[in-house]
């Protein structure tokens, strides 16, 4: 079987948790024998990236314009490289680079699934540009695909909205690979980033308005005396609110108890998770956090809205899920941080569970049969 992922960005720090996939996915296919490569473009890639995918045929497509990820491409040359897989794989929905080879695929015929990931939802940024887009093109995008992959079971309402039978989405979770999150020098990483030795709060992600690190700040805030011995760590790129939480934190007063550190990768990413006493996922719209994955491989108990698309979490007794609402950040704060030796058992809790249930060696076989199903019925 050969097997193209699409998706427009390799590059971590701008791809987030889409980008992670993508490359896990495609390691972990090549693992099991399937021919795999990836079509992406050449914005933010670095050959260290490629090294890392050994095994993988990387198709990087020069990138002409940022704002949209426009790229420099021949025609004749994608179509010679669509023709040549038996499947395709699509990621995201608002790229062009997807829109380009849904062209390409239907002039051949050729199956394609759709993983959008929770972004099908046209959320604050850009609306008019994306009813158009939908309008244009990418309602046929989705209509017309022959598989369709929700990674949790909230997503599925995503699709019902775009006219797919719920009857035809099939769920498979986002994956985690346990060897990235051995590294556990907690004491190297508070030293390096001048930590010090007072537990903290961690967020992990890019810092805009959708992830809701606002609503983690100001819930932080108003309870920093409960929460005196807890000082608070902010980790991830500026997604326009960076600059604007600093002034937050400098006007009350917060500057030695809420840091901030940029985006972080391979051991201190490890190494930032390990030393965490309580991860926060504040997100007003998810649709399967991967971070949560990550700060559960690790052990670090996590405290998530009911926006991630993750309730599990409360059901084993991982974490606990409240309202997307700084009432409701403040709430599980309070509940979760008022017993520390309870929280290294819910960190045991959703460290079993993600290793019994999300494991990319799992997530790989349902992968698999999915694509022979839907290469049976083409």
């Amino acid at each position: 079987m050969k097997v193209l992922n699409v998706f427009t960005l390799l590059d971590p720090i701008t791809g987030g948790g889409g980008t992670e996939r993508t490359v896990q996915m495609s390691l972990f296919l090549a693992k099991n024998g399937i021919e795999c490569s990836i079509l992406t473009t050449n914005y933010g890639l670095t050959p260290e990236r490629v090294e890392a995918l050994n095994g993988i045929n990387v198709i990087a497509l020069p990138c002409l314009f940022k704002r949209f990820y426009v790229p420099k491409f021949s025609y004749k040359h994608l179509k010679n490289i669509i023709k040549s897989v038996d499947i395709v794989h699509l990621m995201g929905h608002w790229t062009f680079l997807n829109v380009l080879v849904y062209m390409i695929l239907r002039s051949l015929n050729k199956p394609y699934v759709v993983c959008p990931a929770g972004t099908l939802p046209i959320y604050r940024r850009s609306k008019f540009i994306k009813l158009l887009y939908n309008w244009l093109i990418g309602n046929k995008f989705i209509s017309n695909a022959k598989g369709y992959i929700a990674v949790t079971k909230g997503e599925i309402p995503h699709f019902q909205s775009y006219g797919v039978d719920s009857n035809n989405v099939s769920i498979i979770p986002n994956g985690i690979n346990p060897d990235d999150f051995k590294e556990s020098d907690t004491v190297g990483f508070r030293k390096k980033y001048g930590l010090g030795l007072k537990p903290f709060i961690m967020f992990l992600g890019r810092l805009n308005h959708i992830k809701g690190p606002d609503l983690l700040l100001d819930a932080f805030y108003r309870i920093k005396d409960d929460l005196k011995d807890y000082n608070l760590l902010f980790v991830g790129p500026d997604g326009g609110m960076l600059s604007g939480l600093k002034d937050i934190v400098f006007k009350r007063g917060m500057d030695n108890r809420v840091h901030f550190i940029n985006y972080l990768g391979g051991m201190d990413k490890s190494n930032a998770y390990h030393a965490a006493d309580l991860f926060v996922i504040p997100s007003r719209q998810e649709a399967m956090s991967i971070v949560v994955l990550e700060a559960g491989v690790t052990g670090t108990p996590v405290l998530i809205t009911d926006q991630c698309g993750f309730n599990e979490i409360a059901d084993i007794n991982g974490g606990l899920v409240v309202p997307a609402s700084v009432d409701g950040i403040v709430q599980g704060l309070l509940l979760l941080l008022k017993n520390r030796i309870d929280l290294k058992t819910k960190g045991a809790n959703i460290r079993k569970f993600i290793c019994e249930n999300f494991l990319w060696d799992i997530i790989i076989k349902k992968y698999l049969k999915f694509y022979e199903q839907i290469l049976k019925t083409k």
